[in-house]
């Protein structure tokens, strides 16, 4: 059986569904994706069965890839871009189906992507900063590295033996 929706979500943080005349709860039970894709522009959290179901009324739903199996967001403006795709969710034979947009409105949802996505970002891109960090430490590397060389040529030039040992050793 496939079930229509409507969605309702009170400012009250309740999240419920309209179902045959019936006002459900509804909670996101578990969100973890089955890999994530990504290029220069976008982000793509692809979804799998195990890893994705919901709540309704206590009873678990799980995510079926039947229209879509993936969140797409942009990486700069970090929204969701397919807002409008429908993802499908199985109870035994019956189907309910909800758009990307109806899920943003579960505060569960939008928290478990959120950390996702961060996650993911925090993993595979240094910020600015680091990466200033790093570029000053390679400086200041190279810098001392040419005292040293300066330092061996004044041993050098002096005959101090002993202080060309002790330098020959930080390179």
């Amino acid at each position: 059986m496939i079930y229509c929706i409507e969605f309702q979500n009170d400012q009250n943080q309740h999240d419920e569904i309209l179902i045959g005349g019936e006002v459900l709860m509804v909670t996101v039970k578990m969100l973890k994706p089955y890999y994530i894709k990504t290029d220069a522009y976008k982000m793509r959290v692809i979804l799998a069965y195990q890893y994705f179901s919901i709540l309704i009324s206590k009873e678990v739903y799980h995510f079926v890839p039947l229209e879509n199996s993936e969140i797409v967001i942009d990486r700069k403006t970090k929204r969701i871009v397919n807002i409008d795709d429908r993802f499908a969710f199985q109870k035994g034979k019956n189907l309910i189906y909800f758009t990307v947009s109806e899920l943003i409105s579960l505060p569960d949802f939008l928290i478990q992507l959120y950390f996702i996505v961060e996650s993911y970002d925090a993993r595979t891109q240094k910020s600015p900063q680091h990466k200033q960090s790093q570029e000053t430490e390679f400086i200041v590397k190279e810098l001392e590295r040419m005292n040293v060389k300066k330092l061996i040529d004044h041993a050098l030039d002096t005959k101090d033996e002993e202080l060309f040992y002790a330098l020959v050793k930080f390179l």
